[in-house]
């Protein structure tokens, strides 16, 4: 996992903790707005983090 994508991890996981605790009438809908894009970037951190290695080198099979 990257740097990017723990950090929105924690962020992801501090907004809904907070948008659990808050009352229910405070501060909703800006928690739901930042739980969501944290979330959102926190998926586009681990698939930008994966790295596909690629041989070119294609090697003949020793049947």
């Amino acid at each position: 996992m990257s740097r990017y994508a723990l950090t929105f991890l924690i962020l992801t996981l501090l907004t809904s903790l907070a948008l659990w605790m808050a009352p229910a009438d405070a501060f909703t809908p800006p928690l739901i707005v930042a739980t969501s894009l944290f979330g959102g970037f926190f998926v586009l951190a681990l698939f930008a983090g994966r790295k596909i290695r690629f041989d070119p080198v294609l090697r003949p099979s020793e049947d």
